[in-house]
């Protein structure tokens, strides 16, 4: 007993004077919060795994706890207690469907919030809802006698399966005890290769071009097609990494005049233009807003962009290219 309770005195006072279940509650917002918000720690599996769980459980069981302080169990109704709560089965289960439902309300006040539905306001609104409803749970049953309120019988729970356990009755269960043992740990073996290891989606880059409107956002429309020669044009060349990652890109513009004939088109001149070198990461976004200024001058020529995973060869063409776009357009001499 003195070992319980010098332990119990490294915790501080108001988390000591806490009911277990909603310590535990409280331990798990602050690991959430450290497996998710601190640096190297929310690239390890347990950011997953930690906030999965929490998701799917913590939330429900703070507010069934402030909606149910009272003792609902069989023992306590046997004790002759009217037991007007819920038992310890109905409080799991409410738990899960009540976390399902109070998750995707956060999300929705927060899209209506200038922070928006990203992970730090999404951990932290959730994170300061379950240590509020944690605060009321355990302000409603300390109102209430003793012997009414709902606690967690962890000491008999741990007895009864210290028991099971380490002094089977019989052959057969300490063999039933083994196999379930075994079937626990493969199960969480499975579930934590499942998520610090998955599958690797499909690999590819996306490549774009924009132009700004009158109201200064990006679009895929109203492309220049009417250049003058030496007079700049405002274009937006983007490039979404989704490789799986980092990958260093090669951005060449030239503008092209071109013959087409029986399905196959020739270059007969052409200019570079601009060339853009970049680094993105994995599942990240550049993109680099430009001027065009056009070095020859004729009807229907090709401006062409082409892009190139590492360093772009000596001769580049849209046949060696990683991806390429087009435009079509008319320039002009100065002053003509």
């Amino acid at each position: 007993m003195s070992g319980d309770a010098s332990w119990r005195l490294m915790v501080p006072g108001p988390l000591r004077r806490l009911p277990a279940d909603l310590g535990a509650v409280v331990a798990a917002v602050l690991l959430t919060f450290v497996v998710t918000l601190v640096p190297v720690v929310d690239e390890t599996v347990a950011r997953p795994v930690v906030g999965l769980a929490f998701v799917l459980f913590v939330p429900g069981y703070a507010l069934v706890a402030a909606l149910f302080p009272e003792d609902g169990s069989a023992e306590a109704a046997d004790d002759g207690n009217e037991a007007p709560g819920i038992d310890g089965i109905e409080r799991v289960a409410l738990s899960f469907g009540l976390s399902i439902a109070v998750v995707p309300l956060v999300g929705l006040v927060l899209n209506f919030t200038p922070w928006g539905i990203r992970l730090v306001p999404i951990v932290v609104a959730l994170g300061s809802l379950t240590l509020g409803l944690a605060a009321i749970a355990a302000n409603r049953r300390r109102s209430l006698p003793p012997e009414d309120r709902f606690h967690v019988p962890y000491r008999r729970w741990l007895s009864s399966a210290r028991t099971e356990l380490f002094q089977p009755s019989t052959r057969t269960d300490a063999a039933l005890n083994v196999l379930l043992v075994g079937s626990v740990v493969l199960a969480a073996a499975s579930v934590g290769y499942a998520v610090g290891v998955p599958t690797q989606g499909e690999s590819f880059t996306e490549f774009y071009l924009l132009t700004e409107d009158e109201d200064g956002e990006l679009v895929a429309d109203g492309y220049p097609t009417e250049f003058v020669r030496g007079e700049p044009r405002s274009l937006v060349v983007g490039i979404g990494n989704n490789e799986h990652q980092s990958v260093s890109y090669t951005v060449i513009v030239e503008l092209q005049e071109v013959r087409t004939a029986n399905n196959s088109t020739a270059v007969i001149d052409e200019s570079r233009l601009r060339r853009f070198r970049t680094e993105v990461a994995h599942n990240e976004t550049w993109t680099l807003q430009h001027s065009v200024r056009p070095t020859m001058t004729g009807d229907r020529l090709r401006l062409q962009y082409l892009l190139y995973r590492g360093d772009a060869p000596a001769e580049p063409s849209a046949e060696s290219a990683y991806r390429e776009l087009h435009l079509w357009v008319n320039v002009t001499a100065a002053g003509a």
